[in-house]
Parts: C-alpha cells; sequence; structure tokens
C-alpha cells in the first residue's frame, strides 16, 4: 500500500452535479479533474448508465463543461461551457452523437439552464451589465474602465469570489433553439433559482428584493413571454430553487424564515391560494435545496436530508409531509438525481473515494457504476467511526454530542490528535475529501482526526443549533475538551494535540488557544476573530452577525467585543499559523491580520500568517490547486513540527476554568 500525500490532490476526479430524465436509463454528470499545467481545473460531462455498462464522455472541454440538462423528449443534451474565451454560454447537442453548438446570443456570463417543456426554447439566467450610478433605476450601462468608482448604494454592495456586485445583475431570458433570445425579468435584483410550469405557461423564479438590503430573496411567478409578474411568499427571509409538481399544483422550495439562518427547511407552496407552508418536520433541514424530485404522480417529494451529521435520501408524502427514508448510512451525498426508477449519488466519506452509485427506489442493493479514482485503492486503507460522547450541556447538567473519529485501519492508540472544527457555526463536518485532502495524509502518518458536532452545529434540530446564539465558544469549548478528555481515557490519544479551524472553526481555534493551553499547535483559517469589525466587513455580517448573537434584529457590540477571540489572543502561548484568502468577502483578510498581529506582539509565541493573493473564503476546497496543495502541506508540516513539546503556560489572565470545568464534568 501507498500513504496518502498532499499531491493526491492532483489525482481526484469529483462529480459536480448531474440530471437524469424519466424513462431515461442513464445520468449526465459533470467530471471535475485538475488541470495541474494550468494551475485550475477543467470539466466534462459523462452519460452514466444505471445497469453499470461502461459511460460514454460527451463533451472533452478543453475548459469547463457543466450543468447538463436533458431536454424533455430526451434527445438533446444543453449545457453551459466556457469554451468560447472562458465565459460561461450555453450549448445544445444532440443525444445520439455530433458536435454542440452555442446557442443564443453571447452574453457576459450565463449562470444556470432550464428547458422549456415543449424542448424547443430553455430558459437562463445570465449577467446584465448595470450602471452602478443609476442606484437601480432602468437605464443604458456605458462601458466603464476597470479602475471605475465603485458606488455603494445598497446591502450587500460586494460578494464573496466576485468582489463589487453592484456594476451587474442576473436576468432571466428565454432561448429559443433558433437563436432568438428575449429577455424575461429586469430591475434592481437578482433571479437566481427558476423553472417553467409543466404546461409551459407560467415560470416560478426567486429572486433578491429591491430597495436597501437585496440578501433577502421571495418567490415570484410570471408568465411565459415575461408578462404579470407577481410576489407569491412574503414571510420567509430566503427562498431558493422552486419545483413544480407535475399536476401543476404544487411548489415546493427550500428556504429559511430568519434571516442568515443557515438550516434549510423544507415549504410547499399551493398556486391557488398561495398559501405556503413547512412541509414535514420543522426540523427537516435539506442537505442539498437546489435538487427536489417530485414523484410522476405529485403524491410524494424526493429529496437528501442533512441528519445528525450525515445525508440520507428520503420521500415526503404530499401534503401530509409523512418521511421515509429511502437510502441512509455513514456519509454524506454530493450530487444527486431520480429517474422515476433509479437514484444516482455520489457519495463523500474520508475513507472512500467519490464514485457515482446507483440503485433501485432504495430498495435494491446499490451499485458503483464510475471509476473516476481507481487510485484510491492503492492508498493506507482508513476507517471512519462514529463516536458519542457525554459532555457539559452549559446548564449544569450533561448531555450526548456525537463526531466522527478518523483512523487508519487497525491503528492503536495513543495516537497524536488533530481536533478539526467544522464552520458555520450552524452547520456540521463535512466529508469531503475536496477541502480536508490534510485529513487522509495525517491518517497514514499515525495521527487521528477527531471531527465534532457540538452545540450549535445543524442537522440535529433547531434547538440543538440555536442554543449557542450569544454564547459562541462559552458552550462548545468545554465540549470539545470533554470529548478529548474522553478519548485520552479510552487510549485513543494522548497529550500530542493539535487543532485546525476555517471560519467559525478558525474563530474556535482562536477562541480555544486564548482560554487553554492544552493544545500544542493550531491552524487559524479565514476566522471571525473580531465579531464587532466582522459585521462591517463581511459580505452577510450586517444581517448574519446579529442572529448568531441572539441579538437580531439589533447588533450588541458590547457581547461581540466580549465573544471575539481578539480580546484573548494576547493570553495564548500555542503556536499558531494563519492562514487567509488575501480576497476573501466572507471573514476578510483584516480578521486574521488583526489576530495575527496581537498575538506576535504579545511575547515569543511563534506565529505566521500566509496569505493567498486572488482566494477567497473557499481557498482551502476550491482555490487553485497549487493553494489548496500549500495550504495543506503547511497544515501538515506546522503541527508536526509544534506537536512534540508542551504549549508554555498560557499568560497572565488565562482561561483554564473552562478547561477544568470539562475535566470535571467527564471525569
Amino acid at each position: 500500500m501507498t500513504s496518502f500525500t498532499i499531491q493526491d490532490l492532483f489525482l481526484h476526479q469529483k462529480l459536480t452535479d448531474l440530471h437524469c430524465l424519466p424513462g431515461l436509463g442513464q445520468a449526465a454528470a459533470t467530471v471535475q479533474s485538475v488541470d495541474r499545467e494550468g494551475d485550475t481545473y477543467a470539466s466534462c460531462i459523462w452519460a452514466f448508465s444505471a445497469d453499470g455498462s461502461a459511460p460514454r464522455q460527451l463533451t472533452r472541454g478543453p475548459k469547463q463543461d457543466q450543468s447538463p440538462r436533458w431536454s424533455p423528449q430526451g434527445d438533446q443534451l444543453a449545457f453551459l461551457s466556457s469554451r468560447a474565451g472562458g465565459v460561461s454560454q450555453l450549448y445544445v447537442m444532440p443525444l445520439d452523437g455530433g458536435e454542440a453548438r452555442q446557442v443564443g446570443p453571447a452574453r457576459q456570463s450565463v449562470s444556470a439552464l432550464r428547458w422549456m417543456p415543449d424542448g424547443q426554447s430553455l430558459l437562463v439566467t445570465a449577467q446584465v451589465t448595470k450602471n452602478p450610478d443609476l442606484r437601480g433605476a432602468l437605464g443604458e450601462a456605458p462601458p466603464r474602465p476597470g479602475n471605475a468608482p465603485e458606488v455603494c448604494w445598497r446591502l450587500p454592495y460586494k460578494s464573496d469570489g466576485v468582489g463589487y456586485i453592484l456594476n451587474r445583475q442576473f436576468h432571466l431570458f428565454k432561448t429559443g433553439l433558433d437563436g432568438s433570445q428575449q429577455q424575461l425579468s429586469d430591475g434592481a435584483f437578482d433571479v437566481m433559482g427558476f423553472e417553467a410550469s409543466p404546461d409551459g405557461r407560467q415560470i416560478a423564479y426567486s429572486r433578491s428584493r429591491e430597495g436597501r438590503y437585496a440578501h433577502n430573496s421571495d418567490l415570484w411567478l410570471c408568465d411565459s413571454d415575461g408578462g404579470n409578474h407577481r410576489r407569491l411568499t412574503f414571510d420567509y427571509a430566503t427562498v431558493l430553487q422552486p419545483a413544480w409538481s407535475p399536476d401543476g399544483r404544487w411548489i415546493a422550495f427550500g428556504g429559511a424564515e430568519r434571516e442568515g439562518d443557515g438550516q434549510t427547511s423544507l415549504f410547499l407552496l399551493e398556486v391557488a391560494t398561495g398559501k405556503a407552508a413547512h412541509l414535514g418536520s420543522t426540523d427537516l433541514e435539506l442537505a442539498n435545496p437546489q435538487n427536489l424530485h417530485w414523484r410522476a404522480d405529485s403524491q410524494a417529494l424526493l429529496m437528501t436530508r442533512a441528519f445528525h451529521g450525515r445525508h440520507e435520501i428520503v420521500s415526503l408524502s404530499v401534503p401530509g409531509g409523512q418521511l421515509a427514508v429511502l437510502v441512509g448510512g455513514n456519509r454524506q451525498f454530493g450530487v444527486f438525481g431520480w429517474n422515476q426508477e433509479d437514484f444516482f449519488y455520489s457519495a463523500n466519506t474520508p475513507t472512500e473515494a467519490c464514485e457515482l452509485h446507483a440503485c433501485a427506489g432504495g430498495s435494491q442493493p446499490e451499485r458503483q457504476i464510475s471509476q473516476l479514482n481507481p487510485w484510491w485503492t492503492e492508498r493506507t486503507p482508513l476507517q471512519l467511526e462514529n463516536r458519542q460522547f457525554r459532555v457539559p450541556d452549559g446548564q449544569g447538567g450533561l448531555e450526548t454530542i456525537e463526531g466522527w473519529l478518523l483512523r487508519a485501519k487497525g491503528q492503536q492508540g495513543p495516537v497524536p490528535l488533530l481536533c478539526d472544527v467544522h464552520g458555520g457555526p450552524g452547520a456540521y463536518t463535512l466529508l469531503d475529501y475536496e477541502t480536508n485532502v490534510y485529513w487522509q495524509a495525517l491518517c497514514a502518518r499515525g495521527w487521528g482526526v477527531l471531527m465534532l458536532n457540538p452545540v450549535g452545529s445543524s442537522s440535529f434540530g433547531h434547538g440543538f443549533c440555536e442554543r449557542l446564539a450569544g454564547q459562541w465558544g462559552e458552550l462548545d469549548l468545554p465540549q470539545h475538551l470533554a470529548a478529548i478528555r474522553q478519548l485520552q481515557e479510552e487510549g485513543v490519544c494522548d497529550e500530542r494535540l493539535a487543532m485546525a479551524g476555517k471560519s467559525y472553526g478558525g474563530f474556535f481555534t482562536s477562541w480555544a488557544i486564548g482560554h487553554t493551553d492544552l493544545f500544542r499547535a493550531a491552524v487559524v483559517m479565514a476566522p471571525v476573530g473580531n465579531i464587532e469589525t466582522h459585521y462591517g466587513t463581511s459580505d452577510g455580517g450586517y444581517y448574519a452577525d446579529a442572529l448568531y448573537m441572539g441579538s437580531a434584529p439589533g447588533f450588541d457590540r458590547q457581547l461581540a467585543r466580549r465573544l471575539s477571540p481578539l480580546h484573548h489572543i494576547e493570553k495564548a502561548t500555542t503556536p499558531t499559523l494563519f492562514l487567509q484568502g488575501k480576497e476573501d468577502e466572507r471573514c476578510p483578510k483584516c480578521q486574521s491580520e488583526e489576530l495575527f498581529v496581537s498575538l506576535y506582539r504579545a511575547g515569543q509565541t511563534p506565529a505566521e500568517m500566509v496569505l493567498y493573493p486572488g482566494e477567497d473564503h473557499h481557498f482551502l476546497g476550491e482555490g487553485k490547486p497549487s493553494c489548496r496543495q500549500d495550504a495543506a502541506q503547511r497544515i501538515i508540516d506546522w503541527i508536526s513540527r509544534h506537536i512534540g513539546q508542551p504549549a508554555p503556560a498560557m499568560r497572565a489572565g488565562q482561561g483554564q476554568p473552562d478547561a477544568e470545568q470539562a475535566q470535571t464534568a467527564s471525569a
């Protein structure tokens, strides 16, 4: 066997989207690979058959081919490609082979597509240039130089991965196969999700709001010619991709009722009455809200739900909402599709490669129908264990939380342990390979990796998630320390402890080293370091931070200061590495800079900061391949270098009571 290394990321192929059609026994899927020479990614579209017969490569790039969609009649495939000039455009190709042709006039960028039911035209959202000086009023957008002033007249005015956004909008167009195109929407908003009704007469779409704040979105309806636009929802903060029932009676959609809520619920709207309500339990959380599938008789919806850190394929009856689990397991799903007979899905787990699977309606054994990553079978076998821990509940008692423990198969303790903290905090540990390539490499070197879902994590019910509001670090640090103590008592790990985390995980890691010296090394990535400044500098801080501080709609600055790691970091003595995308707008680089400078100036604690030019908040999993390689290697090198020696005692004012509380509770 060969050990996992960081270099393996250049071998890994990933399924990024998928589409199925009733009656067609094959799925069209996008397969993404690394272009090492170009330091970027390439993607092609393949057809995979449910019976496991040899797949067919339908496109060959050479750049990004993605978002495949079979025509309603199954005779053509539409997709987006950046093959011409590097800008995403609409292409159509015949199912039986032949050259793909670009359809419709070239635009700056086409972001999404759906077929009209007649198969003669498609709906797309495309970027439209706007003049920000008009402040949302309709008018022509003359050419603007790249250094033109950026007028900020509404919120948000920027977005992570994009930057300034008030000079463009995304609007809805109908594009005929003959090349004709009609713009269906216009105004100071973005169209984000859309679908035509089964009879083709209407279009349901989600769009951001006009006015001072554009972070909220609503469900709208218009005629297929772009007339008679009317708003359908008024009580939701977020509405995502709509999905019409085949009989046209219902529109299902994922969304949230509160600004900044990271948990996506499922809602059902009756078109005739305009009434919308939860479908199923209010604790039902969608794992992929873009992927809702109706049964042909309109009596049930199929989707992937997030449940206790796992994903399950489930069916919900309509309108009753009775739930049935069809496919489960200790894993998470990536792409998912259904052709009314077979499920197609990719599974994410750190012990198995990303491959496409199929099974008949969830009642038959699953079949692996792709061989995208044969190299994985040559690597050190790993084992993933779902573990439970008794930890303080923050209310004077104990509760049970769940987590994942990853080790080499057959590995005996005690081993050095990396505690890897997920983002959010209203999220859960993601088991994908892309973001966490250092996990496998560490385990091959004899490490263990602990990934907890403590209080504040989603997929365990709203109450469990919301309990952390206004108590960041205060409730979940004792839980992490108690879980680690339990593993030490079991002989799984010893005092060689390291911690790493990104986003909220970066916040938590910074908070932890400012309150305990148990960790010998730490890696802080794209953190919330100063909640007060994050509120005004993050693209979503002005509405999300108030929710997470438990003070919505207002923002409690005094609480934000008290809970900010910046106000505790100077007590830390743990050697700490900071990794940060330089163009991050979600947790801007000032968050890392404030922490790094404060820690560096406080004493002689080893500290380094690495900024990645051109990279945003998702540099670790979606950045350039060279960036991902560098970051993962630095994580391994940093914690390996410092794990041999305990950190010095914390400086004056250390928060050791938190550690003592956790140890007492776990005794």
